[in-house]
């Protein structure tokens, strides 16, 4: 699922009916659980990118050392390195490798949906009581 899905049916299911309250209230449940499915998805989605990550990044440092054999890098569509790189020099060229940029673009962007997503279902606790005091407020309008 993409963010900018996620953000369209978020945009249909955030409004809260102020003539409809009790319905809002009722449908609370619903919508958390909706969200919430989609949160663990994305974010169990998300633990597996950062481990893919590390683990490309481990490859990087072992193919800019030279440690990979000719099918190995035939495998991953990887050039020889024809030049030593110093160890101190390592994590230069692998912050510059486009894998390792490709890799972090999309880790982040998971982030991003995770973190929109978290933010959904923290409002969605907080939706109680703010239609309690929604009810509250119309209460005390009409002297009750």
């Amino acid at each position: 699922m993409t963010l900018e899905e996620i953000q369209a049916l978020w945009s249909k299911d955030a409004p809260v009916d102020r003539t409809e309250l009790a319905t809002e209230a009722s449908r609370i449940p619903q919508l958390h659980s909706k969200y919430f499915k989609i949160f663990s998805t994305e974010r169990l989605l998300y633990k597996k990118l950062e481990q893919q990550s590390k683990q490309l990044w481990k490859d990087l440092w072992d193919y800019y050392q030279g440690n990979f054999d000719y099918e190995e890098l035939k495998e991953r569509g990887w050039d020889q390195v024809n030049t030593r790189i110093l160890k101190s020099d390592l994590s230069i060229h692998i912050d510059a490798d486009q894998n390792w940029i490709d890799s972090n673009l999309k880790l982040a962007y998971q982030k991003e949906k995770v973190d929109f997503v978290e933010s959904i279902v923290k409002s969605l606790n907080n939706r109680g009581f703010n239609i309690n005091a929604a009810i509250q407020w119309e209460k005390f309008k009409v002297g009750i």
